[in-house]
């Protein structure tokens, strides 16, 4: 077949394996399954423009990583606990420069901040927890006017791996973030954190209200006869109001008891309303200060506004309508494999 075509070449290279050779003419390629005037197209459809087969980056990358790798310091990472944090600081290429632990305190914070000082003028801190147990420390730092991310959990230790521990948490946590090219921003305290503090406990009244008039539901099916004929047809702040007006009557063991155990449970009941209507009150006012315009939208209440208003927290922390669609969990993830193309 090299005979029939003049400087003929072997268009399949070979790879330490047994390949079929196919001898085409100079200039045209061909794969086994095609003809031999079609040329291949996989560098044209396979990889993106301004890439090659050994280089997969795009022809503005930076070589040596993320944004914070190129214009900030060195970086602190911090593994927060209840007691205590421990801190790593690592330079731009992720070498650990020193480690420390502090008390989760404000001594701490002091302490803390001087011995990130005394290493070097700039620096960037990435808090792990920034709402929970590093909310202290990345409250302090802001308002000393540091630059702080938040800081991802550490990944689940392989098997093989060089050991667990609190200093080795917090030097995994800055050199994540150096590989990073988006980086968390904490969200703010102030009106915003007394908004979430409300929503949540509000939440948590609303849950054990219904769990409350569940059991009283309950209750009410297994009661003895002359009580469950009673208030078995009853529902919701009916049959509360009939609890509460249960009085202690002779008769045995059963029946006294479950008399007061009705209205001890009516009584939690309205309690738990009485305390969701409390934070309901604030909540609306908490919202109509922070943001008056978005209660003007149609279908927007103040439970909804104060939602919106927790996770997004401030201008400038969602950097993009993708990043926003993301966060309410309505961006499509990639969940393909072989020929199956799909997202979820």
């Amino acid at each position: 077949m090299a005979q029939d075509f003049p400087g003929a070449r072997s268009e399949l290279p070979s790879y330490g394996f047994a390949r079929p050779r196919v001898m085409v003419p100079v200039g045209q390629s061909r794969w086994l399954d095609q003809k031999l005037a079609r040329r291949t197209a996989w560098l044209l459809t396979v990889l993106p423009p301004g890439s090659s087969g050994h280089d997969r980056h795009p022809l503005d990358a930076t070589p040596g990583g993320g944004a914070m790798q190129r214009d900030l310091g060195m970086v602190v990472g911090v593994d927060t606990h209840k007691d205590s944090h421990s801190a790593a600081l690592v330079d731009a290429m992720g070498a650990l420069v020193a480690a420390t632990d502090v008390g989760a305190n404000r001594k701490g914070y002091r302490r803390l901040l001087e011995w990130a000082r005394c290493r070097g003028p700039q620096r960037t801190w990435v808090v792990e927890g920034t709402g929970s147990y590093g909310a202290g420390l990345a409250s302090f730092l802001a308002a000393a006017e540091e630059v702080v991310f938040e800081g991802d959990r550490p990944q689940r230790r392989k098997p093989g791996a060089a050991g667990k521990s609190d200093q080795l948490d917090a030097v995994k946590v800055a050199r994540e973030a150096l590989a990073r090219e988006h980086h968390a921003v904490p969200r703010q305290r102030g009106n915003r954190e007394a908004i979430r503090v409300l929503l949540s406990t509000r939440e948590g009244a609303v849950s054990a209200h219904r769990q409350a008039l569940n059991q009283l539901y309950a209750l009410v099916v297994s009661a003895p006869d002359p009580i469950r004929e009673r208030l078995i047809r009853l529902r919701g702040e009916h049959l509360v109001t009939a609890c509460l007006r249960l009085r202690s009557a002779a008769g045995d063991i059963e029946t006294r008891v479950t008399n007061r155990v009705l209205r001890q449970v009516a009584r939690r009941i309205r309690t738990l309303q009485a305390e969701a209507a409390d934070h309901l009150a604030l909540l609306e006012q908490l919202v109509a200060e922070t943001a008056p315009s978005l209660l003007a939208q149609p279908g927007v209440g103040a439970i909804t506004a104060a939602q919106l208003l927790v996770s997004w927290s401030h201008a400038g922390r969602i950097r993009n309508e993708n990043a926003f669609a993301a966060m309410a969990g309505v961006a499509p993830v990639p969940a393909s494999s072989g020929k199956v193309v799909r997202h979820r």
